[in-house]
């Protein structure tokens, strides 16, 4: 059974920003997210993302306590999913999903399997695209990247 790809809003937002929101298309096919990502999107998805809402409205909120509106939403419909991949950018996000075992990545990691899985040539005008918003990359994390994609 193919995972189920739920995602955050900062992936949404970034991607869109720098003009590459299709690669999460090319990559995965079907996003799943919720409304409370929608909304902190601010317009209209595209299509090929469906809107779904976790069914235990109780537990996202006791998330909320940790995390914000739109990771709690997307945290507890990935662990009601079971088997999932949650796109999460935010730090403290990523160490409470990865906290209750669910299997996460970044939209840097998306960047670098899209480049391995040929959907795009080179991470490099991509990372170039991303230092002009207010992502942060390290010199290190940008020397890794480059290195996991074979750049």
């Amino acid at each position: 059974m193919p995972k189920t790809i739920i995602s955050d809003t900062s992936c949404i937002i970034l991607l869109d920003k720098i003009g590459e929101l299709d690669i999460l298309r090319k990559l995965f096919g079907i996003i799943i997210t919720t409304s409370e990502v929608a909304e902190e999107f601010g317009q209209p998805l595209p299509s090929w993302f469906q809107i779904q809402q976790p069914k235990d409205k109780n537990y996202q909120l006791l998330i909320e306590s940790f995390v914000d509106k739109g990771e709690a939403s997307a945290i507890a419909l990935a662990l009601e999913s079971g088997n999932s991949l949650l796109i999460i950018d935010d730090r403290k996000g990523r160490k409470f999903a990865r906290q209750l075992g669910l299997s996460i990545i970044g939209t840097i990691g998306i960047i670098v399997d899209a480049k391995l899985a040929g959907i795009i040539p080179s991470v490099k005008p991509i990372l170039a695209k991303i230092k002009t918003t207010n992502f942060r990359i390290t010199e290190e994390l940008e020397l890794l990247i480059l290195h996991k994609a074979g750049e």
